[in-house]
């Protein structure tokens, strides 16, 4: 099985418009926009240590397509068939201000937190249809994507003041009231300002981006899903917030991106195994992620894909997130010739891989992964791509 190319934007377009046409009697819908998922090619688990991460935006995008009507009334339906949730919510818009409490289908609390802090309320009613190549549970971001998509589709309704940072920063409050996830800036943030040949260098402190080429020809990213689904509404990723914030008290800082591993190795008596174990990886990390920016900068990718494999070794030794599968995928790529560099991306417990190699190596490297592999993978040849935009529905 050869990779995946990223299906087209507009056949996913026509896919949500067929679908809006087909519940709401053949009504044309006004307004279409997408965002992107994403994938980190390293800096995982840093962002809400306010550390750095090395993002960029993919050409899998969530597209959202619709109507404003003339009442309160939301109707939302998505093209995603999931077998245990309705594909189909409605409610009425408060009049009062008041809260929209999260409820059943899951899906629709991503909606109704960005319709919360969208940042020019009162939000008007609306029909809309979302569609999706993100995979679900992959760790490439569906949610943010989810998220910025429809932040972008309420701005084309009712206008913001257009400030990108405060949009990212208004999707992540949406996810933290309404899904639940206490996740860190990082997916919303290049979902919405990704660049199209480029990755993002995230200072998740002063949310300042510095722009890193990634269009070298002679290059790919190959991203491997694993199909195995991950989600970060357990206890594990809440939990790993938790060790760090006490790390981070513990060696007297406001969070471990300001700690080196000087302090660590100080207060090692005054730490349990485990907290001094997750606190290693994070300041390591923040520092492998600067390191790796700079040999991007400069075209060093084996130096890269050595920091690549470093992390995917933490991440599976000292914070505890990877599991077999991902494993397995990370060591069978790794036995490629041409292969620089790979490593588990997302939260962990199943997802995907992110792997960096000469072009001229990916059908031996795809082909070497299904023979090694015992599960069912998904490949994915991905490019830096654009952040959320409208789209044209013509």
């Amino acid at each position: 099985m050869a990779a995946t190319s990223c299906p087209d934007v507009s056949e996913l377009v026509a896919e949500a418009r067929r679908l809006y046409e087909q519940v709401f009697g053949g009504e044309a819908p006004l307004t279409a926009v997408c965002a992107p998922g994403r994938v980190n090619l390293i800096g995982e688990h840093t962002d809400y240590n306010q550390g750095f991460v090395l993002p960029m935006a993919l050409p899998l995008v969530t597209v959202v397509i619709g109507s404003q009507t003339s009442d309160r009334d939301v109707t939302v339906v998505t093209a995603t068939k999931d077998a245990d949730e309705p594909r189909r919510v409605d409610f009425t818009l408060p009049v009062d201000g008041s809260q929209l409490s999260p409820g059943l289908p899951s899906w629709a609390n991503y909606v109704k937190g960005v319709i919360q802090h969208y940042r020019a309320p009162p939000v008007p009613g609306f029909r809309a249809v979302i569609a999706s190549t993100v995979p679900l549970g992959g760790g490439l971001s569906s949610s943010a994507s989810l998220e910025v998509a429809f932040y972008t589709f309420l701005q084309q309704l009712k206008p913001d003041d257009g400030d990108k940072i405060s949009k990212a920063v208004a999707c992540q409050q949406a996810e933290h009231t309404h899904a639940g996830v206490p996740c860190g800036i990082m997916d919303q943030f290049v979902s919405t300002l990704g660049r199209e040949g480029h990755a993002l260098l995230i200072d998740c402190r002063s949310l300042e981006a510095t722009s890193v080429p990634l269009a070298d020809p002679g290059l790919v990213i190959l991203i491997t899903n694993s199909n195995v689904k991950h989600s970060l509404t357990g206890s594990e990723y809440p939990t790993r917030r938790r060790q760090c914030a006490e790390a981070a008290s513990i060696l007297g800082k406001d969070s471990l991106r300001d700690a080196t591993m000087n302090d660590l190795e100080e207060a090692k008596d005054r730490l349990d195994d485990v907290t001094y174990r997750r606190a290693r990886h994070v300041i390591e990390e923040i520092q492998r992620t600067v390191q790796a920016a700079e040999a991007l900068k400069r075209g060093a990718y084996r130096e890269f894909g050595k920091l690549m494999v470093e992390s995917h070794n933490s991440l599976r030794d000292l914070y505890e997130v990877s599991c077999r599968e991902l494993d397995e995928l990370v060591s069978a790529a790794m036995e490629v010739e041409g292969v620089f560099g790979s490593r588990m991306t997302g939260g962990g417990f199943g997802g995907c891989t992110v792997t960096l190699l000469q072009a001229h190596a990916i059908d031996r490297t795809i082909l070497h992964i299904q023979e090694r592999y015992s599960g069912s993978p998904t490949f994915y040849v991905a490019t830096p791509s654009e952040g959320a935009r409208p789209l044209s529905l013509s």
